[in-house]
């Protein structure tokens, strides 16, 4: 995204049904939306998993909001940089992408989402002093009741979901729109946004407003925190619908551009009878567009005689 999202994605209100010829094809923005998956969930979920939380100079939240922030910096103008099923299900409800692509972007979300875990899980499965790898994800993994660590119930961690979804959805669609003369700065916006919405939801469940995120670190899990996916998935779906249906309904009220009609000219020049077409003075009018034709300019009769060598006869 530093894209200007909104040159990548289609104006706002209209649907998408035109394709930009300097956008590159399906396949190559869903290896950007794959890869920015994959670096968003590398950060998102290692920086908490090696850091040491008595010497954490940056905190997780931040490490994430960061991440997002280069990801849509170096992948957003080719894709959009959505990075996100709940970013991308926002757009689609807005009309700024179409339906099957939307469908094709979850996909390799949660493919860069995948293998991102993968390659955590990899990497934690070297380190002698953790026994438990699974336990280990467990730390990280999103979570509700006895897996929130401040004991938040369902009703509570959904409400966070569904309210930082429809926030963070409403900051992407808001940074980059065509109508923004700020939109240039949508990658910084989203990612702040993201880093102060992980850190509001990280005592009561983990929330990550990610449902990639939220599966990466769920399959990698115990069995609890597997069962406990489903909310990650609603919630946020249903945040980002909201905030696609708002943006969506401020597309539709904007005023449309009207074109000015311009009148024709009721005839031709030579279709005039000749006594219409010349002035008072005998100078030809100029025809409908053309530059105005100067009048006689006093004296002229005179200059014209002198030339002539008919003065002075």
């Amino acid at each position: 995204m530093i894209t200007p999202a909104s040159a990548l994605e289609s104006p706002d209100g209209a649907a998408a049904t035109t394709v930009d010829s300097t956008r590159p094809g399906l396949l190559g923005r869903l290896s950007a939306e794959a890869v920015g998956t994959f670096f968003v969930v590398v950060a998102g979920l290692g920086v908490p998993l090696f850091t040491i939380p008595q010497s954490n100079p940056l905190s997780a939240a931040l490490a994430a909001g960061l991440a997002v922030t280069a990801a849509m910096l170096a992948f957003g103008y080719l894709s959009g940089g959505h990075f996100n099923p709940a970013v991308t299900a926002g757009n689609a409800i807005a009309g700024r992408i179409r339906p099957l692509d939307a469908a094709a972007y979850v996909g390799a979300q949660l493919l860069g989402a995948l293998l991102g875990g993968v390659t955590l899980f990899g990497i934690l499965r070297t380190v002698p002093n953790i026994a438990d790898t699974r336990t280990a994800f467990d730390t990280v993994a999103a979570g509700f009741g006895e897996r929130s660590i401040i004991q938040v119930p369902m009703a509570g961690v959904l409400l966070i979901e569904v309210l930082g979804a429809a926030l963070l959805v409403a900051v992407y669609l808001g940074t980059t729109s065509e109508r923004n003369p700020s939109r240039l700065a949508a990658p910084f916006a989203v990612g702040l946004a993201t880093a102060v919405l992980l850190q509001f939801g990280q005592a009561p469940g983990n929330t990550p407003f990610n449902p990639a995120r939220a599966t990466a670190s769920a399959i990698f899990s115990s069995p609890d925190a597997l069962g406990q996916l489903w909310l990650f998935w609603v919630a946020p779906l249903v945040g980002a619908a909201l905030a696609g249906l708002v943006f969506r309904g401020f597309a539709l009220s904007a005023p449309a551009t009207v074109p000015v009609p311009v009148p024709a000219p009721e005839g031709d020049v030579d279709d005039m009878d000749e006594r219409d077409a010349l002035d008072q003075d005998g100078t030809p009018e100029p025809a409908s567009g053309a530059a105005p034709v100067a009048g006689p300019v006093a004296g002229s009769d005179e200059a014209r005689a002198f030339f002539d060598g008919e003065r002075g006869k």
